[in-house]
């Protein structure tokens, strides 16, 4: 299926789970209720697995773009404009662009050979021609012929995905960029506690101290992180149909952020980023170790100050797991907490009116584990020195290579009475 099917089907599926909706609200069968209900679980699973494939469609025509792309530069290099007259001379001298190469070409512009210059005509022609001329005989058994018949890597590859972020995201925390790592140190104070007194006509103001402001202190700090060295030998970075520094490099990349996220997300705070599920404050202990009840997410919500529930970066935070099981909750008049958005206007969808965001950092649904956070995500300050590093060594590994990636960085929740975790039994 196609990536516009695909799409396609994604919308129709968002108008499906909405009609399935609105009938089970206006539906009082019981029966009925539950076969909409098991309805609306089967489109939002087949959903979830079309937003899969789309994802994976985009990402690999990211991937297909990028190398055809990087070849055509590498092309473009290695022939100047006198070399095209000495291929048309028959010189021996001038670099020939190979088979593979320009039949991925003819492929990707609509199998139209009007698209290809004379030259890549030429060796179109000639490949075809070569190939039938060594597969006369057996090209499955090597000593038959087998061993004329080159072998052609498609130029693709095939990555397996896993979900990372949010935490090293601007827009969902607050993140203050630096080009040096020196220590941060960052004043604080709690003055929700006191309030005015009511005076008395010819009475002088109380002066006791009582009514002091107390400050305190956060820091934040700059932790090194890194990848560990990756070698791969010379003759794989010349042979390779990939250029393995930059794949190579993207896939650290990855990493590192993978790193990042779990670190924001439930470091311990000591020699180490203090995540926001470890400096969350409790706000609601479920009943039971291995689920949640409705009422229970909404308890959590308002054991957060309504001061913080109006900031533009407040939210709920869980894993995708946890996600499903919310997905099934309803309140009491057996409406879903969980409302669907609008992909094809970009809409996110809600919990209770307030956005969500996917950490898989975070824990599962199961004896005592912080699931869910609420709060003024703003209030978690991640601290970025400069921007991650990946780096090549040359001489090092000579003749082979290695690259690693580098990153510094560490987080605080500045206030810890903005964001509150509910803890499983």
């Amino acid at each position: 299926m196609t990536l516009t099917e695909l799409q396609e089907k994604r919308g129709r599926l968002v108008t499906e789970a909405r009609a399935a909706l609105d009938e089970i609200k206006k539906n009082s069968d019981e029966a009925r209720s539950v076969e909409l209900e098991k309805r609306h679980d089967d489109i939002m699973a087949e959903f979830d697995r079309v937003e899969r494939n789309i994802k994976r469609e985009e990402d690999q025509s990211a991937l297909e773009t990028r190398f055809a792309a990087r070849q055509e530069e590498e092309r473009a290099k290695k022939r100047p404009g006198a070399e095209s007259d000495e291929r048309a001379a028959g010189s021996e001298t001038g670099e020939k662009a190979e088979y593979r190469e320009v039949f991925f070409k003819f492929l990707a512009t609509g199998a139209d050979p009007s698209n290809l210059d004379a030259e890549e005509r030429k060796v179109l022609r000639a490949g075809v021609v070569q190939d039938i001329e060594k597969r006369i005989q057996t090209g499955g058994t090597n000593t038959a012929g087998g061993y004329t018949v080159p072998v052609e890597l498609q130029n693709m590859l095939v990555r397996t995905m896993k979900a990372w972020g949010p935490m090293y995201d601007g827009s969902i925390v607050s993140e203050l960029v630096t080009t040096a790592g020196n220590q941060l140190p960052i004043p604080t104070t709690d003055d929700t506690g006191k309030t005015g007194v009511q005076g008395t006509e010819g009475t002088a103001l109380t002066d006791d101290g009582s009514a002091d402001t107390v400050f305190g202190q956060k820091q934040l700090e700059a932790y090194d992180f890194n990848t560990k060295f990756v070698k791969f030998s010379w003759q794989l970075a010349q042979d390779s149909i990939f250029s393995m520094e930059s794949l190579l490099a993207d896939l650290l990349g990855e990493r590192l952020g993978r790193l990042a996220n779990a670190q924001l997300t439930t470091g311990t705070g000591s020699n180490a980023p203090n995540g926001i599920v470890t400096a969350a404050t409790l706000g609601k202990t479920a009943a039971s170790a291995t689920a949640i009840a409705a009422d229970e997410i909404i308890d959590l919500s308002h054991s957060v100050d309504p001061a913080y529930r109006i900031s533009p970066k407040v939210g709920f935070m869980f894993n995708d797991l946890t996600l499903a099981a919310i997905r099934k909750l309803k309140d009491g008049q057996g409406n879903y907490l969980w409302q669907m958005g609008n992909v094809k206007e970009g809409v996110p969808g809600t919990l209770l009116g307030y956005r969500y965001s996917i950490n898989q950092a975070m824990a599962n649904i199961a004896t005592g584990n912080k699931t869910i956070i609420f709060g003024d995500l703003g209030k978690y300050w991640v601290r970025k020195v400069g921007s991650p590093v990946i780096g090549v060594l040359r001489e090092r590994f000579w003749p082979d290579l290695g690259i690693a990636g580098l990153i510094r960085f560490d987080g605080e929740l500045l206030d810890t009475a903005a964001v509150k975790y509910l803890a499983q039994a």
